[in-house]
């Protein structure tokens, strides 16, 4: 009899669960909504900032709303902004309303008039079709050519300076920039300069030129306002309802320009019926700049937060919405329940290797499943599905995964963070000998602030809110868990006391005084 494992089924389950983390539409087929309501928020006429680690589901949280409102016929654009995270403020906005404009252009071209019975496009895209009906075309295509213009001279202004040229006169120092109407000169009553001062001239000039080009494309930006506000009116009398923009992965742009490239949008928001989702890494952005004026979006005031962080402090919440997912699989697949192939050991290995991650939960388990198959191959005595080591093993070789995605996330001060985790992983492998440690709650130093961010990038885990210690009255602690990649699998560590935060009796354990990494 062959195992369940080596079954067709499980193989199609394997290649399924593959797909879903790669494909829009396969995650789309499984979506499972992460709390009650979170899907009706992200569909609602109010701001929002999602806020969720990599791979917890927040671009497929927008992507399901936005493919439901599409059904709804209501205008949505969805732009992914991790493409941009090379440019610079103001190109970097330029480039933002370039691809929305794009995109709604397309909706307005598809969406807003075909019709209903039009299968092609509604089922295999959306899964179902619209009550409404298609929205007028000849007021549709005027609003598209519109937002081509718009389009047209957004392009303009961004590659203005790369048209630029520098114009050096034989026989003196004298400089101009001629390009669009920008003229500068730089003289020198010299009749002659040393090669280094020109060149200190040369770049001189340059700087000064580049400086002139970003205040003329804020400039361009600021006069332009009105004219997008005057776009989204004629768009929401067109489709008798709000639109909506999606910016996902604001994390990607440059901190120093995040709050800036939400406040342009908010402020085209205003009174136009656009409403924003905003989707992003909570302790990797910066949403909002005191001033004055003041930039961005003020939670509570100007949006809300949907945070999509189910942690491990939150274990049994966290199992349950992984093993729905799971489990939605295996019944399309015929291999249900999942206990026909996971043991409960292994359910709880997967959760806590995942810190609560949904696309880590499956990707771990696509490993486990390889690794059960190659140990069932091998001999020896253990049964012919998932087991606790099998997770361990596969945990410990996604690690590669995870710190990929760090790279990624962390271009700017990668080096900073990777010190302050190494620092963390001594502490608890060598010096503490536990999985967990813990910080003063109260505490505010940077190397808390980097840890918050190591949270976010999925290499430790918070797991208590609230922890006491007998030999420090009076305050009040975070528990941490390290990241099960670490110290499972090839890296296993003997004498490492591995505490079970999740179950009732392991309270006391995370009280000791010894697992205090920050007083």
């Amino acid at each position: 009899m062959t195992d369940i494992l080596n079954t067709q089924q499980m193989k199609n389950l394997d290649v399924a669960v593959e797909e879903a983390a790669r494909s829009a539409q396969e995650g789309l087929k499984h979506f499972i909504e992460p709390g009650e309501g979170t899907l009706r928020r992200a569909t609602n006429r109010r701001h929002h900032i999602v806020f969720g680690r990599r791979g917890s589901g927040k671009s497929s949280l927008l992507r399901k709303a936005a493919a439901d409102l599409t059904v709804d016929r209501r205008p949505i654009a969805r732009v992914d902004l991790e493409p941009f995270k090379t440019l610079s403020y103001p190109d970097v906005l330029l480039s933002v309303l370039i691809s929305t404009c794009r995109e709604f252009k397309n909706w307005l071209e598809t969406a807003a008039v075909h019709p209903a019975n039009r299968s092609s496009f509604w089922t295999r895209w959306f899964g179902a079709r619209p009550s409404r009906a298609p929205f007028d075309k000849v007021r549709s295509r005027a609003l598209a050519e519109s937002l081509q213009r718009q389009i047209d001279a957004l392009h303009q202004e961004l590659h203005a300076a790369e048209e630029s040229g520098l114009k050096v006169t034989s026989g003196s120092t004298a400089m101009t920039q001629e390009s669009l109407g920008v003229d500068f000169a730089v003289s020198s009553e010299a009749a002659s300069v040393s090669a280094s001062a020109g060149t200190k001239e040369k770049q001189t000039l340059s700087q000064t030129v580049q400086e002139a080009y970003r205040r003329r494309k804020v400039d361009f930006l600021r006069r332009h306002v009105l004219d997008y506000q005057q776009i989204f009116r004629e768009m929401a009398a067109v489709s008798q309802g709000p639109a909506y923009l999606f910016l996902d992965d604001l994390y990607h742009i440059r901190r120093d320009d995040q709050a800036d490239v939400v406040d342009y949008f908010h402020g085209i928001a205003k009174d136009s019926q656009l409403w924003l989702k905003v989707g992003t890494i909570r302790h990797r952005t910066i949403w909002y700049k005191p001033g004055d004026p003041a930039k961005g979006v003020k939670l509570d005031e100007d949006a809300d937060a949907i945070d999509l962080d189910i942690t491990l402090e939150k274990y049994s919440l966290a199992k349950d919405f992984l093993l729905r997912i799971l489990a939605d699989f295996a019944r399309e697949y015929d291999v249900a329940p999942i206990s026909r192939f996971l043991t409960t050991g292994a359910q709880d290995r997967l959760v806590l290797a995942s810190g609560g991650v949904a696309r880590d939960f499956l990707s771990i388990f696509r490993r486990s499943i390889h690794v059960a198959r190659e140990a069932i191959r091998s001999g020896g005595h253990r049964g012919d599905v998932i087991n606790a080591e099998d997770v361990n093993v596969a945990a410990g070789e996604h690690d590669a995964s995870k710190r990929e995605d760090f790279k990624r996330d962390t271009s700017e001060d990668s080096a900073t963070l990777d010190d302050e985790f190494q620092k963390v992983r001594d502490f608890c492998l060598d010096q503490a000998q536990s999985n967990c440690f813990l910080i003063n709650k109260d505490a505010h130093t940077r190397d808390v602030l980097l840890i918050h961010e190591l949270v976010d990038l999925k290499l430790l885990h918070l797991i208590r809110s609230r922890v006491t210690v007998s030999s420090q009255p009076g305050k009040i602690y975070e528990a941490y868990m390290l990241d099960l990649s670490q110290y499972a699998g090839a890296r296993k560590r003997r004498n490492l006391a591995l505490i079970e935060f999740w179950k009732p009796e392991a309270k006391e354990a995370l009280r000791k005084s010894s697992l205090i990494l920050i007083h």
